[in-house]
């Protein structure tokens, strides 16, 4: 049995994965892009020793920064886990979409053929978009997206089917609350050494991609060269993570099943329970 434990940062995604793998005598396989990486700890939001509970954690920390690791290796590497764990349950868990699509369905990679947009709109490259597929499901925010699925040479390729009988549990909470719970995160990393954190990993690797790619650390990068202050770093911080957990949502609810459970943060155990409850029907 795999269980995907998806959702924004902050809802208990950890938690759930480590009492789910307990319950079922599983192991966690980690499906975020930046827990990926050693030494990326405070901005990334990585479990701590103290939180696996004796629980077996794969596919953490298995690059160094200076490391380049694509979404195509994790497809490998999680197959590979797949295989040797078949015999025992997966309790899946991060927030990386792609990453979890790649590895779960029979997902290829394209050829590529980069052109200029530079001079589209978000709603321009959107619309040039439909045009190659009009039932297309890509957020207009997501210029990235948007432009690798433009670059793509088989743009009318049919849509990946899932490989592996996949549960996907997925965690959430009313906006306004999720928005207090990341903006709180960040003040409480910054507390925690997130500035010398990202001091450190700049000193020992330099200018790596993942350091200039990813929310928390990219945003320090640029208080560190002077070209923000800390206070204009850690807001940025703050609505870049809102922002992607929009994308996030967006993108579990249009590319998988997933069943959405509120997080009970004054009783966890209550949104433990339910999840176990809707995972026990369907075993049924």
């Amino acid at each position: 049995m795999i269980i995907c434990v998806v959702g924004p940062t902050g809802v208990g995604k950890t938690k759930l994965s480590v009492l789910l793998a307990k319950k079922y005598n599983g192991v966690v396989i980690n499906a975020d892009a930046t827990q990926i990486y050693r030494e990326l700890n405070i901005g990334s939001a990585k479990v701590k020793e103290s939180e696996k509970e004796g629980i077996e954690h794969i596919l953490f920390d298995i690059k160094n920064p200076n490391e380049d690791y694509s979404v195509a290796d994790y497809q490998l590497d999680l197959r590979k886990e797949l295989e040797k764990y078949k015999n025992r349950n997966i309790i899946l868990v991060g927030g990386t979409g792609l990453y979890i699509k790649a590895g779960l369905y029979d997902y290829s990679f394209s050829k590529i053929e980069k052109g200029d947009y530079s001079n589209y709109s978000n709603e321009e490259l959107y619309k040039m978009c439909l045009t190659f597929d009009k039932d297309l499901k890509i957020d207009v925010c997501n210029r990235r997206r948007l432009e690798n699925y433009l670059n793509r040479v088989d743009k009318t390729k049919k849509e990946p089917t899932i490989l592996y009988d996949t549960l996907f549990i997925g965690l959430t909470t009313e906006r306004e609350n999720l928005y207090n719970i990341i903006n709180k995160r960040v003040d409480k990393m910054f507390e925690e050494g997130l500035v010398e954190e990202v001091k450190y990993l700049y000193h020992k690797y330099g200018n790596v991609n993942i350091l200039k790619r990813a929310i928390g650390y990219k945003e320090v990068l640029e208080y560190l060269n002077n070209n923000c202050t800390l206070d204009e770093a850690k807001e940025l911080i703050k609505k870049n993570t809102r922002h992607y957990a929009k994308r996030q949502y967006t993108w579990f609810n249009n590319q998988m099943n997933v069943k959405w459970f509120n997080t009970n943060f004054k009783d966890f155990s209550k949104t433990y329970e339910e999840v176990c409850t809707y995972i026990e029907k369907i075993i049924d």
